[in-house]
C-alpha cells in the first residue's frame, strides 16, 4: 500500500486511537533548500498522482448510515455508497477493518475527498476474469437482475451483460420473473472492453445441456415403447412432451381417434401423460409420439358394426362446401355429401340444411375400412317425396300449384312435398304455338294441371294443362281426312281464322282454300259467327295445329257424289248427277 504526507497528521476524521502513518520527519528538513523542496513535492505528488485509474486496496474505516468509509493512504478518505458492496438480491457483508479492493476515480474532488468506487473495482477484476473465461470459452456465472429493452441486463460479478430476449431460453416464456436475482450459468457469446458490452446467452447453455442429456437419453428409447411424460407446450399442430431431459411432439392428429378440434381440448400444461413413441429420427434427435395408438383402434370391424342400409343417430362434427361429418362413435366419422342432405333442396350449402352438434339420424351407404371412409345419407331417412306423390297422386289425377318459375320450354309447378312439376310447353295449351301459349302464364299463379308422367328414380314429374280441355282434346283428336264443323272468329285478306267444335282449338283457312270455284274465293263473303264445314288435310305434329280446307271438302263431295251415281261419261251432266245425288239425301227411299 503506498503512504503519501504532507508534513500533518492526516486522517483527523479517523477512530480516536489510530495511529499517524504520513508524518514528516520535521527536524530533516530545518532549512531545506529550493532543490530539497522540489524533491520531496514531487516524491510526494507523484505517488498519489500514480493512484488514478487504478485498483488499489483500502481499509474499511468507518460505516456512515449508507456509505462506507475507506482509507487508501491518500491525503483523505473516499466515501463509497454501502449498496456498492451488496450484490444484486444480497445483503452488504462489510465491516469496519475489512481490506477491499476499489478503483480510484480521483485523488480528491472539491471537497478534498478521494472519489473511490467499488462497482469500478469488481467491474475491472471481472473484466479481467471474464476475458479469460471468453478465450477458453468456458460458462459465467451470473443473475438477471433487469429489463432493457429487447433483452435483460445481468451482473457478471461486477460486470453489467446484456441478454437479448430470445437467448433466454430454448422456447419463447411469457414470465421471466422466476429466473430474476438467482444465480445461473450463462455462455459469453461477444464481448468489448473498449466500448464495455457483453452479450451472454441462457439459452446456448440450455441448449448444450439439453444436447448432452438427449444423446444419452434416445439412445435408451426404442420404437414402440410407452412412456410417460409431462406437457411442455401446447400449439395449434400438437403438444410437446417432456420425457425427462428429452421432448417429443404429440401431433394433434395422434392425440385420440376422434376428431380434435385444437390440443387444449384434450391436454393441459403441466399434465403427465402416457404416450407410445411412434417414430426416432435418431440424426435429428427428434421423437414422433402418440396417445391414441394405446387405445383399441375403433375402425376395426367396421364394415360389421356398420351395414350397408342400416341407419344411426350421430353428431354432426364439421360442415363443409361438399357435405357434413358425422361423428357415429368417437374416432368413427362418415360423410354425408351434400347430394344425399335432402331429396328437394339443391345446390344448397350443407349449413343451411344441419348446424354443428346436431344430432342426426343418417344412412350407411358405403364403408372402406381401409380408407377408414364410411359414406352416409341422410335424405334417406325421410320418405322420398318424389315416391309419396306418386302414391298420392296417379297418372291422370288433377293437380293444383303455383307456377315457380317459366322457361323457353315449359313452365314448372310447385306442388304437394315440396316437389316441383313441369309443363312442357306443347302440354300447355290446345291450338297454339309454345311461345304463346306460355305467355299467358305469370310466376306466382295459381294453376290446376293433370299429372302424365312421375319418375321416381330421376325425380321427375311431366304435368300436362291442355289436357283439363276436354272440348279441345276432342277437337285435336281429327285427324287427317276428317270433315270438322268450325265458327268463324275473324276474317282476315288472306283467309279466315277458325275454331273447330265447341271452344275447340283455333285454325287458319287460306284464302285460296275457301272454295273450289275461284270467283267464291273471296274472305268477305263470310262473316264472324258463321259456320262452315272443312276437311282436315293435315296435323303439324310438334305444334298440334290443323290445316283445314272448304275447297277440299267440296272436291272430297264432289267425287263421292260421281262414285255412288255415275260418271259424267254416261252422258249425264255433272249438275244431273248431283242433283239426284241431293234427291237421294232428301228422299233415301
Amino acid at each position: 500500500m503506498v503512504r503519501v504526507g504532507c508534513g500533518k497528521t492526516a486522517g483527523t476524521n479517523r477512530q480516536a486511537g489510530k495511529t499517524t502513518e504520513r508524518t514528516y520527519n520535521l527536524m530533516s528538513i530545518a532549512n531545506p533548500t529550493r532543490d530539497d523542496f522540489a524533491a520531496m513535492l514531487e516524491s510526494s505528488l507523484g505517488a498519489a498522482q500514480s493512484f488514478d485509474g487504478r485498483v488499489v486496496k483500502g481499509t474499511v474505516t468507518a460505516i456512515d448510515n449508507d456509505m462506507v468509509i475507506v482509507d487508501v493512504g491518500l491525503k483523505s478518505e473516499g466515501r463509497i455508497p454501502l449498496k456498492e458492496f451488496a450484490p444484486h438480491g444480497e445483503k452488504a457483508d462489510i465491516n469496519v477493518g475489512d481490506l477491499i479492493d476499489v478503483y480510484v476515480d480521483r485523488i480528491e474532488n472539491a471537497m478534498g475527498e478521494a472519489m473511490l468506487s467499488r462497482d469500478r473495482a469488481r467491474r475491472e477484476a471481472a473484466w479481467d476474469k471474464l476475458e479469460s473465461l471468453y478465450a477458453e470459452g468456458t460458462r459465467v456465472d451470473g443473475v438477471i437482475f433487469g429489463r432493457v429493452k429487447g433483452g435483460f441486463t445481468v451482473d457478471l460479478s461486477g460486470a453489467v451483460a446484456f441478454l437479448p430476449g430470445s437467448q433466454v431460453d430454448i422456447r419463447p416464456i411469457r414470465d421471466v420473473t422466476p429466473l430474476m436475482n438467482i444465480p445461473q450459468p450463462f455462455q459469453i457469446l461477444k464481448m468489448d472492453r473498449r466500448r464495455g458490452n457483453i452479450v451472454v446467452s441462457r439459452r446456448a447453455v440450455l441448449e448444450e445441456t439439453r444436447a448432452e442429456q438427449r444423446s444419452g437419453l434416445i439412445q435408451t428409447l426404442v420404437e414402440g415403447q410407452v412412456i410417460e411424460g409431462v406437457v411442455k407446450n401446447i400449439t395449434d399442430y400438437g403438444a410437446f412432451i417432456d420425457l425427462g431431459g428429452i421432448d417429443g411432439l404429440l401431433h394433434v392428429t395422434d392425440m385420440s381417434y376422434r376428431r380434435v378440434g385444437h390440443p387444449s381440448e384434450v391436454l393441459n400444461i403441466g399434465d403427465t401423460v402416457r404416450v407410445q413413441i411412434i417414430r426416432i429420427n435418431r440424426d435429428t434427435q427428434r421423437i414422433s409420439l402418440g396417445m391414441k395408438q394405446l387405445e383399441s383402434d375403433p375402425w376395426e370391424g367396421a364394415g360389421a358394426k356398420y351395414p350397408i342400409g342400416a341407419k344411426f343417430s350421430g353428431r354432426v362434427t364439421n360442415i363443409t362446401d361438399y357435405g357434413a361429418f358425422v361423428e357415429l362413435e368417437p374416432g368413427v366419422e362418415g360423410l354425408v355429401h351434400v347430394s344425399e342432405m335432402s331429396w328437394v333442396k339443391k345446390n344448397v350449402h350443407p349449413g343451411k340444411i344441419v348446424s354443428t352438434s346436431q344430432e342426426v339420424e343418417v344412412m350407411i351407404l358405403e364403408v372402406d375400412e381401409d380408407k377408414r371412409r364410411i359414406s352416409l345419407g341422410l335424405k334417406q331417412c325421410a320418405d322420398n317425396p318424389w315416391a309419396v306423390f306418386a302414391e298420392k297422386y296417379p297418372v291422370g289425377a288433377t293437380v293444383e300449384g303455383e307456377v315457380k318459375n317459366t322457361t323457353e320450354f315449359g313452365l314448372f309447378i310447385g306442388l304437394d312435398g315440396e316437389v316441383d312439376g313441369m309443363v312442357h310447353m306443347s302440354d300447355v295449351a290446345w291450338g297454339k304455338s309454345g311461345e304463346d301459349a306460355l305467355a299467358g302464364f305469370r310466376r306466382g299463379e295459381m294453376v290446376k294441371a293433370v299429372v302424365l308422367d312421375v319418375d321416381i328414380e330421376k325425380e321427375r314429374i311431366s304435368l300436362g294443362i291442355k289436357q283439363l280441355d276436354q272440348a279441345g282434346q276432342a277437337a285435336s283428336d281429327k285427324r287427317r281426312g276428317d270433315v270438322v264443323t268450325c265458327v268463324v272468329t275473324d276474317v282476315k285478306d288472306s283467309g279466315i281464322d277458325v275454331q273447330i267444335g265447341d271452344g275447340g282449338p283455333i285454325a287458319f283457312i287460306k284464302r285460296s282454300d275457301l272454295s273450289r270455284d275461284r270467283d267464291e274465293q273471296r274472305p268477305d263473303r263470310f262473316q264472324v259467327g258463321q259456320k262452315v264445314d272443312a276437311l282436315v288435310v293435315g296435323v303439324d305434329r310438334q305444334t298440334k295445329k290443323m290445316q283445314l280446307s272448304i275447297k277440299a271438302l267440296e272436291i272430297a263431295e264432289e267425287q263421292q257424289a260421281v262414285q255412288q251415281y255415275g260418271s259424267s261419261d254416261s252422258g249425264a251432266s255433272l249438275g244431273d248427277i248431283l242433283g239426284a245425288a241431293l234427291s237421294k239425301a232428301k228422299d233415301p227411299r
